[in-house]
C-alpha cells in the first residue's frame, strides 16, 4: 500500500504534524468508520468519517464521528442552506478523485466547503482517512479543521 497519497501531500505540503495508519479495510463492513476504529483499536468517536453531500443543490462535504450519524437539517443550516442530502457515491467519487472509503478532506480534486462536527475539536487527536482504503492519518482536530478549511458547527442528530 502506498503511504503517500493526495491527502498526505497536502499536509506535508501545509507542514501539519500527523501520523500514518494502516489498517484492514473491510469492504463488506456495514460502517467503514467503525470497522477502521476496531481495527486501530481507538474509540469510534476520534475516527471521523468524510460525507459527501448536496446542500441546495452545491457539493459539500462533512466531517463527523464515525459513531454518529449526520443530521442533514443541521448541515443544510452549517452552510446556510435550506435543504441537504447525501450525494451519489459515483458522484463523490468523481468530484473528489477517491474511491468510496477512502475520501479524505484533505486533497480533493475540486474544492468545497468543508464543515467538522464541532464537538470533535475536543479530543486531543483524530483519525481522518488518508486518500486510500486502509489509511488513516492521526492529527490534531484543529489542525485538521485549519488544513482542510473547514468550519466547525453541530452537525450530528
Amino acid at each position: 500500500m502506498s503511504k503517500t497519497t493526495r491527502a498526505t501531500q497536502m499536509l506535508e505540503k501545509l507542514g501539519v504534524k500527523f501520523t500514518l495508519h494502516a489498517y484492514e479495510y473491510d469492504p463488506d463492513a456495514e460502517s467503514i468508520g467503525l470497522q477502521a476504529a476496531e481495527s486501530l483499536g481507538v474509540e469510534a468517536a476520534r475516527v471521523l468519517k468524510t460525507l459527501m453531500a448536496e446542500v441546495d443543490g452545491k457539493p459539500v462535504c462533512a466531517v463527523v464521528p464515525s459513531d454518529r450519524e449526520v443530521s442533514m437539517k443541521k448541515l443544510a443550516s452549517a452552510f446556510g442552506g435550506k435543504a441537504a442530502k447525501m450525494m451519489r457515491p459515483a458522484d463523490a467519487e468523481r468530484l473528489t478523485g477517491y474511491h468510496v472509503g477512502g475520501i479524505s478532506p484533505f486533497g480533493q480534486k475540486k474544492r468545497v466547503p468543508v464543515a467538522i462536527e464541532a464537538a470533535a475539536l475536543g479530543h486531543k487527536s483524530v483519525f481522518l482517512n488518508g486518500g486510500q482504503r486502509g489509511l488513516q492519518v492521526e492529527l490534531d482536530p484543529n489542525d485538521a479543521a485549519q488544513a482542510a478549511g473547514a468550519i466547525a458547527r453541530p452537525l450530528t442528530a
